[in-house]
């Protein structure tokens, strides 16, 4: 059982009288972890011992604010192990893959040591007597609020980029992986200055006490719904709110693909992680030329896929993250099944233990069905045969959702027509998940606003001022 502690005002175990939560492995319902749930009381004195270590924090020389980052960096890489078994256990993520997020998570944080240093203003062409600049600066207090699918990597990203750029973080960390964030959060802190980093725990009531305080920044990446709620809250405080929210991402099967190939992509962007990443494939247009050949080795893939705990090496898709969260798949999916759709392979809750749900395969979806119209956020592949790309092109564009799409397509004009066309932040042409490092997109509607990754997150982070600096009076009028 790991014991939790919130860090404020550079000192652990600020819980006070403080009520209790416990976290339940996914894959046995054993309990893995008992955190404090931070009181109001607790909140605002979180970020008024933040604000006081801002101006100290923003006057370190960035060379040294990245050297530390450099330094957290491989504490971090040195605890893999433990971050992994860490997120295994809290959400049920397979060890391979949870390794792998760790990895990114480093890589992330070496990125932004190396980039904050290099992050800078503009000399502007005024008068040749004066001097005329744009200077940046840090915005002040960052709240990061993380989710639990994926919470080291997230973390690493919205923590690296607030604390290099001079900004002082309140961290609150899923209430469902607190311990990962928990262990990640005293990694960090080993290597920053007292007060720089503040780590608060507890449920969805101590992330809307946090977002309503006077902080500069609400980086939040989680559901549309609580955004919605963050952005509210930030327009009273005036706090900028960065968001990644939720997803339906649609996936394009073109006609002139390989249906086993398009298959094997399709069960990738479906089950990974359960079906539990903010760019999951979500929804899946077929053109009805192939559609029964991909139906076939989509179900092979499915049936083919190794379910167990996540701490088996060689399971392929561990549980859901909770029971609560297996209810609403599974009432999405029944809820589909009611409006038409076929069940190819899942769709059924297993006895047992823990939070286990099948690779689930959908026939004869259709626009109006919750796992085609909403995000669905587990295993589960909807597919929908259509006439043409074009058909499939509108269709998918059809969605209060704007985060990622995928077109698989052996036509160049069919994938440029896509990512022009297509009303998300990012677009994947012939692959469900990859890209070059530092990638930033815009997130659209439902999905969030603000850049949330890349050397664009930097700006997000920090304000520019306008300098002019006359020349001085006198005589000579020289500085």
């Amino acid at each position: 059982m790991y014991e939790v502690r919130q860090l404020i005002g550079g000192v652990w175990g600020a819980d006070g009288d403080a009520d209790q939560l416990l976290v339940f492995d996914p894959a046995d319902d054993s309990p893995v972890t008992r955190m404090p749930v931070a009181t109001d009381a607790a909140v605002a004195a979180a970020v008024k011992a933040a604000r006081a270590v801002v101006p100290t924090w923003a006057g370190t020389p960035a060379a040294e604010r990245g050297a530390a980052l450099h330094r957290a960096a491989d504490a971090v890489e040195a605890a893999i192990d433990q971050l992994s078994s860490l997120q295994t256990a809290e959400m049920g993520r397979p060890i391979s893959a949870a390794r792998a997020s760790v990895e990114a998570g480093v890589g992330t944080l070496r990125q932004y040591a190396e980039l904050g240093p290099l992050h800078r203003g503009r000399a502007l062409a005024g008068a040749p007597e004066a001097i005329d600049l744009m200077a940046v600066q840090p915005r002040g207090i960052v709240a990061v609020l993380t989710p639990w699918n994926d919470p080291v990597a997230v973390s690493c990203g919205l923590l690296g980029a607030a604390l290099v750029t001079g900004n002082t973080v309140v961290y609150k960390p899923s209430e469902r992986s607190p311990a990962t964030g928990w262990l990640l959060a005293r990694l960090l802190d080993e290597h920053l200055p007292a007060g720089v980093l503040t780590l608060l725990t507890g449920d969805a009531r101590v992330g809307t006490a946090l977002a309503a305080q006077e902080v500069d920044v609400v980086a939040h990446v989680g559901s549309t719904a609580t955004g919605r709620s963050i952005a509210a809250a930030c327009a009273k405080t005036y706090a900028k709110p960065l968001l990644e929210n939720g997803g339906s991402d649609p996936l394009i099967v073109d006609a002139d693909v390989d249906p086993e190939w398009a298959a094997e992509q399709a069960a990738l962007g479906a089950f990974a992680n359960s079906g539990q990443l903010c760019v999951s494939v979500e929804r899946i247009y077929v053109h009805r030329r192939i559609v029964q050949p991909f139906l076939d080795a989509l179900v092979r893939q499915a049936e083919s896929m190794r379910v167990g705990p996540g701490r088996d090496p060689r399971t392929e898709m561990g549980p859901l993250v909770d029971r609560r969260h297996r209810e609403h798949v599974a009432a999405q999916v029944e809820a589909s099944v009611a409006d038409g759709a076929r069940v190819l392979c899942g769709g059924v809750v297993p006895d047992g233990p823990g939070a286990f749900y099948p690779p689930t395969v959908l026939a004869d979806c259709c626009d109006g069905m919750l796992v085609m119209r909403e995000e669905t956020f587990g295993p589960v592949a909807p597919v929908m045969a259509v006439e043409s790309f074009d058909e499939a092109l509108s269709r998918a564009s059809r969605s209060s959702y704007g985060l990622a799409a995928t077109v698989l397509t052996a036509s160049m004009t069919h994938a440029q027509r896509a990512w022009r066309e297509l009303p998300v932040g990012t677009v994947k042409v012939n692959a469900v998940f990859g890209g070059a490092p530092g990638g930033a997109a815009h997130p659209r509607r439902g999905s969030g606003q603000g850049f949330g990754y890349g050397p664009e997150l930097l700006d997000e982070l920090t304000v520019t001022k306008v300098v002019h600096l006359g020349a001085p009076g006198g005589p000579d009028g020289h500085w």
